[in-house]
């Protein structure tokens, strides 16, 4: 299934590409004002997108009053890592049965041929469409259809399953109206620590860099607090091209509260073609932010004071040494 040019499954065509498109549930969309994608009003109106670049505001236009069928399904899935064995089994049978799915282009990029040709419609939307198209998943689920949102990971870590229960609600709908279900996925600090070895098997804190929806002085002062306590500390997002200060501060926090020998794991794009894995110290970080392989896809591993490297993995004791003799 294309996600180019589609036949609605609600009735009429779409194009994800032009700048005037009919919507997925029969509504006219542009990039100024929106029609709700099963029936209702959208409008926006042009800003500076959080994102870096300008783009529109999103506003919730429809509610649960505007839609006249039984309502559908609608399930956050989390991809995991990015490869299709990276996938639980859960998660592949939530796709195969998902009769429409939405989703980041990206990710939906990432999905085994076996179930986007098994999909009646596909509808995807570029970097900063969360709302748009987290509301485009529950109209159609309104309008009758079985729907699924994807994301890589798990859909409660920096994703969209919160998102879609608060529109949801701002629609006057109810979670079991839809019969709203999570199916988790790898999560990509799990994954990615994999690849290194072992280096969260104790207390960890995640921080994304570039989160659109966080100020860089609360980032700041969640990175304090976390190297001060001693954490191993998951960083997701570390290089933006918009946000490439937030690293260099961010290295900057954590050189002032952590030894520059500390052991750092950089994943680049876990489960992917472009996969990259490397241990590195923490004195070495701000030189790396300059290459390629810290990027958006990336996740850094920061070790606490008693993470160490062993035959090329990263180990982070959990304790056991101090109560039993082996």
């Amino acid at each position: 299934m294309s996600t180019d040019d589609t036949e609605s499954k609600c009735g009429a065509s779409g194009s994800t590409e032009s700048e005037t498109s009919e919507s997925k549930c029969g509504a006219t969309k542009t990039e100024a004002s929106t029609e709700s994608k099963c029936g209702g009003s959208s409008s926006s109106s042009s800003s500076e997108s959080k994102c870096g670049g300008s783009s529109d505001d999103e506003e919730v236009g429809s509610t649960v009053e505007d839609f006249d069928a039984d309502p559908g399904r609608l399930v956050a899935v989390g991809l995991g890592p990015g490869e299709a064995e990276g996938m639980t089994s859960r998660a592949k049978t939530a796709l195969a049965d998902a009769e429409h799915i939405v989703g980041y282009t990206t990710y939906v990029d990432l999905l085994p041929d076996e179930i986007t040709d098994d999909a009646e419609d596909i509808y995807s939307t570029p970097m900063c469409g969360e709302v748009s198209r987290t509301e485009e998943a529950i109209d159609r689920a309104l309008a009758g259809n079985d729907v699924a949102i994807i994301g890589s990971g798990d859909p409660n870590v920096y994703a969209l399953a919160g998102l879609a229960l608060e529109i949801l609600e701002s629609k006057g709908g109810t979670a079991s109206m839809v019969d709203f279900e999570v199916v988790p996925g790898v999560p990509a600090a799990q994954s990615c620590a994999a690849r290194v070895g072992a280096p969260l098997v104790n207390d960890t804190v995640s921080i994304s860099l570039s989160d659109h929806l966080t100020d860089m002085p609360t980032i700041e002062s969640r990175l304090h607090a976390t190297a001060k306590e001693g954490f191993t500390i998951a960083i997701y997002n570390p290089w933006s091209r918009k946000r490439r200060e937030n690293f260099e501060k961010c290295c900057e926090i954590l050189l002032e509260h952590r030894d520059e020998d500390t052991p750092v794991g950089i994943v680049h794009a876990a489960g992917r073609e472009d996969e990259e894995v490397e241990i590195a110290t923490l004195g070495d970080l701000p030189d790396l932010g300059e290459t390629d392989l810290i990027d958006m896809t990336t996740t850094l591993l920061v070790g606490n004071e008693e993470t160490y490297v062993w035959d090329d993995r990263m180990v982070t004791p959990r304790g056991y040494e101090t109560k039993y003799d082996y």
